[in-house]
């Protein structure tokens, strides 16, 4: 189990089977596979195909994955704080994509003080082992970023 603390607040992920999970979830999961293997091109024709609503899909898919498809994945959690200027977030995202990490999500608090939470979840499959201690010395050390942590992997 990953966790993921955002605003002091527990994030957390179960394993549930699929058979008593909410058919809205199962066919989420449907339209994203078949959106991945290129069978369907557009979310219309893939939630349409499979008998949801676009509001639906967009709900949930965000929220649920395919254990298989994860388990192929490797997942770091990374929390920083940084300054509230313009660039610093972009310059982050650029040092990510330099060492071969793929931003699969981004959550950012409002600044306060001048300082915002940003929480960054990274697929990191692609990296050689040694790029994420790498990229986050590199974090650490950029100008604008007060804080830079991994807060969970997998």
């Amino acid at each position: 189990m990953m966790t993921n603390y955002v605003n002091d607040e527990m994030e957390r992920y179960y394993l549930v089977r699929r058979d008593i999970l909410p058919e809205a979830l199962i066919k989420t999961v449907e339209a994203k596979q078949l959106l991945a293997s290129g069978e369907f091109k557009t979310v219309n024709e893939a939630v349409e195909q499979v008998g949801i609503s676009r509001s639906a899909f967009y709900k949930y898919k965000d929220g649920i994955h395919d254990l298989t498809r994860l388990d192929r994945e490797r997942l770091a959690i990374i929390a920083l704080d940084l300054h509230h200027r313009a660039g610093i977030l972009s310059k982050v995202l650029a040092i990510i994509a330099d060492h071969e990490g793929n931003v699969l999500a981004i959550n950012q608090t409002i600044p306060l003080q001048g300082i915002a939470n940003v929480v960054i979840t990274v697929e990191t499959s692609h990296m050689a082992d040694k790029l994420l201690p790498q990229m986050m010395d590199v974090l650490k050390r950029t100008e604008g970023v007060t804080r830079a942590e991994i807060i969970g992997q997998g």
